[in-house]
């Protein structure tokens, strides 16, 4: 912030309490009324633990209401610190008040108009320095810029967005792809889409991880991996619809009236499913997931959360493709992959990488929480492996394959404190994830160009959120208005991206104005997933830095 926007956050809202405060000669009525403010100033400060920036924001109100209470419980065990100083700034004065209330404590009369006056000086100087930034600032807003009004502008915007979304079968139920099939109709074809969760590429084998968490991916045939692919929003409940449907950050406000892929799968003929190992989150994860023919939340069958790992997704998608009577296949899965607490996505057997057992997340016990992670990458491969070897072996069937993660993650990296996603200002860890393209012998001799062009854009700009979806359709030759060849990344039209950001206000920002730090800045161009006027920094910047 400029010296003035800063001023105008600290003494404007001090001024303001202050004279809040002292309307009422009871302190402790006046603390109970100001309960909203206290309640989100306690939500800001373990935000602030877990990220060290930034407001709460609009996805970060919207994560609460779509995590499920598994994922919640995993959180907080490693809170304890923030939690412990809400209690004491928070609990302990609204306890305070309370007491007051039943003594019926009053302040001076003299007291409350010396404070009045100090209240309404100090708010004089921030409103002061709020005109200074107006005048001076292109970008600044109260919204936007000043505590706790951005933080009710975000609470409204959520509520709007969350009516919004539960008005979303109504709002999309004249929506059609008019989608066909330019493939041989009587062809035997399986599509497999797998959504992974919270994979990073700089811990990928595959793209020069210096360990060996993707063996079985590194040694496949007719695999591509593209090493420069980065995600448009590091929040899941953003992200997946993306991936899912043909919308892209430039015109993600269209998901309200826009259904995801499976359905442009079933008008063109082909019979569906969507398996996933996460639970129901009230998003439009699960809407998307409804329309699929097959639709099974397999955790959601269980309160058992740690006995369930990806492996039970195979099992659940063998069994479709083996009873379906339809000759043309979509499975979509969506895995629970390396989403914290790590240790619980593997079983015992794969914990390659030991010791695993991290007692706390800190930064002190980082070796363990990366053995961990990396034995989750490990069990990736180990599922994708399992994928493609089954679809491979299917007789006479055009098969392929697409991956990708929702996001990525920030596991206490370069001397950090950043742990963890969905922080509302991204990171290069949260932005930078994997992607590959799997496509049987079978397939590649009917469509030979697909894998040619497929392969020749291996080391091209990648946008997930763009490509995932075009990419699909392109492959199993489904012809629709909303398919955009310029994003498909097997069709010879491909066109590398603009890098963009999907913010806090779904608005499509440039990557270099989502407000990441420099050191992100430069790992983004080291790893060549963006270009800047600097270019002494490949030069200079640590090569450790690219996968630690």
């Amino acid at each position: 912030m400029t010296w003035s926007a800063a001023i105008a956050n600290v003494a404007l809202p001090l001024g303001v309490y202050y004279v809040l405060m002292s309307l009422s000669p009871n302190a402790g009525r006046s603390i109970l009324l100001l309960f909203p403010v206290i309640f989100f100033a306690a939500f800001q400060i373990v935000l602030l633990s877990l990220y060290g920036q930034s407001i709460i924001g609009v996805d970060m109100l919207l994560n609460v209401v779509t995590t499920n209470s598994g994922e919640v419980a995993e959180l907080l065990d490693n809170l304890i610190v923030p939690m412990a100083a809400v209690v004491v700034l928070y609990v302990v004065p609204l306890a305070w008040g309370v007491v007051s209330m039943i003594k019926r404590r009053r302040v001076a009369a003299g007291s409350l108009r010396q404070c009045r006056t100090a209240g309404v000086t100090i708010a004089a100087t921030g409103i002061a320095a709020m005109c200074v930034s107006y005048a001076s600032t292109p970008y600044y807003s109260v919204s936007t810029d000043l505590f706790p009004v951005n933080v009710a502008y975000n609470v409204g915007t959520a509520v709007r967005r969350t009516i919004r979304t539960n008005n979303y079968y109504e709002s999309s139920k004249d929506f059609r792809y008019d989608a066909t099939t330019s493939h041989d109709p009587s062809r035997k074809e399986v599509y497999v889409m797998v959504i992974g969760e919270t994979g990073r590429a700089q811990n990928w084998q595959l793209f020069g991880y210096d360990r060996e968490t993707t063996p079985r991916l590194c040694a496949s045939d007719g695999l591509i991996g593209y090493c420069r692919a980065l995600t448009e929003s590091n929040t899941t409940h953003k992200s997946v619809p993306m991936l899912m449907s043909t919308l892209s950050a430039e015109n993600y406000d269209s998901i309200y009236s826009r259904k995801c892929i499976i359905s442009a799968f079933k008008e063109a003929g082909f019979q569906t499913a969507f398996l996933s190992m996460q639970r129901y989150n009230h998003s439009f994860i699960d809407f998307f997931g409804m329309e699929a023919d097959t639709t099974d939340f397999i955790r959601e069958r269980s309160t058992k959360d740690t006995l369930l790992y990806d492996d039970d997704l195979l099992a659940a998608a063998y069994r479709f493709i083996k009873t379906a009577k339809n000759p043309k296949l979509l499975v979509v899965l969506h895995t629970y992959g390396s989403h914290f607490n790590y240790h619980e996505r593997y079983p015992a057997s794969f914990a390659y990488f030991i010791p695993d057992d991290a007692p706390e997340a800190s930064h002190r016990f980082r070796q363990r929480l990366i053995n961990a992670y990396d034995n989750t990458i490990r069990y990736t491969d180990h599922l994708l492996g399992e994928l493609t070897e089954y679809l491979d072996s299917i007789p006479d069937t055009d098969c392929a394959l697409i991956y990708t993660s929702d996001h990525g993650e920030d596991i206490f990296d370069y001397g950090s404190n950043r742990f963890l996603h969905a922080s509302p200002v991204p990171t290069y860890h949260q932005l930078h994830v994997p992607m590959i393209i799997w496509m049987s012998e079978t397939y590649r001799a009917r469509y030979p160009e697909k894998w040619h062009n497929a392969y020749s854009h291996r080391n091209l700009n990648i946008s997930t959120s763009e490509s995932m979806a075009n990419s699909l359709l392109d492959i199993a030759g489904i012809n629709t208005r909303y398919c955009d060849p310029a994003k498909a990344v097997c069709n010879q039209s491909y066109i590398e991206p603009i890098r963009v950001y999907l913010n806090d206000r779904n608005e499509a920002v440039p990557l270099q104005r989502a407000g990441l730090k420099k050191i992100d800045l430069e790992l983004l161009e080291v790893n060549k997933l963006i270009n800047t006027s600097n270019s002494n920094i490949a030069q200079s910047f640590p090569k450790i830095f690219l996968h630690n």
